[in-house]
């Protein structure tokens, strides 16, 4: 569907046209017109597919077509990076109408409070926050958001499992009730679905299948133990020296730290991004790695959801995520717009359930790489081991009774045969089943 047929302003459409677009994705295509309608969107889609400039282009088509000097538009994220990301996308997208925005975030010092404090107090017309920073301007009472027509939540899941909800919270409280609200996730967990039935009212569902990793991306596994990942990464990165991108996935800020010191001890021009890091320090590491100065980044799944950079040679799970879901965002980093990519993933033994999941999901078997002779066997392969079946146990009593009054054990109960019941003074069988449960 071309971008031309949504009903846009036409100079949404010249700078869309400028960026280089012409056909909208099918994420912009489901929820450009609901949006236009006024209607609550929960979406899903994983990234990659386009969601910001979905619900980006119709509020701006919205404030010019109504233009406003107060503030109309909230975005909250969860990161700092996915902030400045999406506040870019908003100035490149209304270079031709007159809307302001401004990103706030944490990490800066005083100039940028105040510049944050001048935006939120002069009225800027979209405002792109992470909770934590937001709640602190809000607590000091100069902030109006009575004009408020719109509250969107983009990348929901991941500031649900930031433990955002409290934060969240305490904003939709300062918040006009009467509003229209958006939200996008990448996964759609049933806590996401929760927490939207709290937020949105008669929301129109936009579900996007997860895709399966593009065909231009060779996946493959290691099997390794712990002590062999380093080694292992230094082995094939020697053998990737014509990479110019690649980006190494940790669980844990602590562990990019760790891993970026091996690598700059052997020579690779690695820097990581965590936030152990200041905001300005951040962005110099994201602007090195565009550049193709930085070739090696080190990041977590948090800290990734904000690099939006399509030439990225090789993507490699030093961690395997969480979740299968993921992996499948992990590595949909690579192999864009047609070109060719790797995605190797380092599998521990406690993580091959996770393998298994992945594999599950994407339909399909990983390849399985053999490790460098160097680095000595790894652990073989276990499938998820399966439950261990109920124990049978034969039956032992009926509920019929003797002439006694006591139940009847073994025997068969129509000949009216078997023991007769032991005498109170006679030791109790341990464990022994209640004559009125049903036994295998």
């Amino acid at each position: 569907m071309k971008f031309t047929t949504l009903g846009l302003d036409e100079q949404l459409i010249e700078a869309i046209g400028y960026m280089g677009f012409e056909n909208a994705t099918p994420i912009q295509a489901q929820s450009i017109p609901e949006i236009l309608k006024g209607k609550d969107i929960i979406g899903c889609a994983q990234t990659g597919t386009g969601k910001t400039a979905a619900f980006v282009l119709p509020i701006l088509h919205k404030i010019a077509q109504k233009p406003t000097d107060k503030i109309n538009t909230l975005i909250i994220v969860p990161t700092r990076e996915l902030a400045v990301q999406i506040e870019q996308q908003i100035q490149g997208l209304s270079y031709f109408i007159s809307v302001s925005s401004k990103a706030i975030y944490g990490g800066g010092d005083g100039k940028d409070w105040s510049e944050q404090k001048e935006a939120l107090v002069t009225g800027t017309n979209v405002i792109v926050a992470t909770p934590g920073k937001l709640l602190s301007h809000l607590k000091m009472g100069y902030t109006d958001f009575s004009s408020l027509e719109h509250l969107i939540l983009d990348e929901a899941d991941r500031m649900l499992d930031m433990g955002f909800v409290d934060d969240l919270k305490m904003i939709f409280k300062n918040l006009p009730s009467k509003r229209q609200n958006l939200m996008f996730s990448a996964t759609m967990a049933k806590e996401i679905r929760n927490f939207a039935r709290t937020l949105l009212k008669d929301p129109v569902e936009i579900n996007l299948a997860l895709s399966k990793p593009a065909e231009g991306v060779k996946q493959s596994v290691y099997l390794c133990f712990d002590e062999q990942k380093n080694a292992l990464i230094k082995s094939m990165l020697a053998e990737r020296q014509d990479y110019k991108r690649i980006i190494i996935f940790s669980s844990t800020k602590e562990k990019v730290g760790t891993i970026v010191k091996y690598l700059k001890q052997n020579n690779f021009k690695a820097s990581g991004i965590s936030s152990n890091l200041e905001q300005d320090e951040r962005e110099e590491v994201l602007r090195g790695f565009k550049s193709g100065r930085i070739s090696l980044l080190v990041a977590t799944d948090v800290m990734s959801r904000g690099i939006d950079i399509k030439e990225i040679n090789m993507v490699i799970n030093y961690d395997v995520p969480r979740d299968a879901e993921d992996y499948v965002h992990r590595v949909g980093r690579t192999a864009r717009a047609n070109t060719k990519g790797e995605a190797v993933s380092l599998i521990n033994p406690k993580d091959m359930p996770k393998l298994s999941k992945i594999q599950d999901l994407i339909g399909s078997e990983i390849p399985v790489s053999k490790l460098p002779e160097a680095l000595g066997e790894g652990p073989e392969w276990r499938e998820k081991p399966k439950s261990k079946p109920k124990k049978k146990y034969k039956k032992k009593w009926n509920n019929k009774k003797s002439k006694s009054g006591g139940p009847k054990k073994g025997g068969d109960p129509k000949k009216g045969k078997g023991p007769k019941p032991k005498s109170s003074g006679d030791k109790k069988t341990p464990n022994k089943p209640n004559n009125n449960s049903q036994t295998k």
